[in-house]
């Protein structure tokens, strides 16, 4: 598969160095984008999100979160891919994650406003960064579970985010419990759509809910 960008190493704020898949921006440069891995690593599938986003305008960067546990992992969607994903998320904390995205907000900033979004674990970390990270104009996390554990925290910026309707790891309740805490968070819920929704799965996709929520998240960026 054919993709845009190059992989290229950033410093993280610890001192390790973590790859990135870097692709630049086509046309009028709207601005920095880091956009965040699900568990399986920075696979094609995220590569093509960071190369659609490089299309409409945005230069990407898209960290490899588990660099510090194993360089360049990435994995299938099997049953047992899962479970080394789950395991390699399980051993990477939060604080690392969101050493990670400041770095790449770091290097994006000089050259104008930076955003963020994410998808599954990286939507739980796009919430964290967008509480904890400085130099963020918006973001928008896509059916991030792990949100619900970090709702005593506030974010920085604009920030929206995205669930399905459908999801079994994230019933409504939690959407519920995200709504209820953070007012100022404009939060959607999807009809029809299943975790995933945005994935390259078949099973997961959705095309009208992904078509909906990226031009939320385009629209987020512009009136940022």
């Amino acid at each position: 598969m054919s993709h845009r960008g190059r992989m290229i190493a950033v410093e993280s704020g610890d001192g390790t160095q973590i790859g990135c898949y870097h692709v630049g921006a086509q046309g009028p440069r709207k601005g920095g984008l880091v956009l965040v891995m699900e568990i399986f690593g920075v696979t094609d599938h995220i590569k093509d999100r960071c190369d659609a986003f490089a299309a409409d305008g945005f230069e990407v960067l898209s960290p490899q979160l588990y660099d510090r546990i194993e360089r360049d992992f990435t994995t299938g969607y099997s049953q047992g891919d899962v479970q080394r994903a789950v395991a390699m998320r399980a051993r990477n904390s939060y604080d690392n994650t969101a050493l990670d995205v400041q770095a790449c907000i770091d290097a994006l900033a000089p050259r104008g406003k930076v955003f963020c979004t994410g998808y599954c674990y990286g939507g739980s970390v796009t919430w964290v960064a967008a509480c904890r990270c400085t130099g963020l104009a918006a973001a928008s996390g896509y059916y991030g579970g792990a949100i619900k554990d970090f709702l005593d925290e506030t974010p920085r910026c604009p920030t929206i985010l995205h669930f399905g309707e459908k999801d079994p790891g994230i019933p409504l309740s939690d959407v519920g419990r995200i709504r209820a805490a953070h007012p100022e968070v404009e939060v959607f819920a999807y009809a029809g759509a299943n975790h995933g929704f945005q994935s390259d799965r078949p099973d997961h996709h959705h095309p009208d809910a992904a078509r909906l929520a990226y031009r939320r998240t385009l629209d987020l960026f512009a009136a940022a």
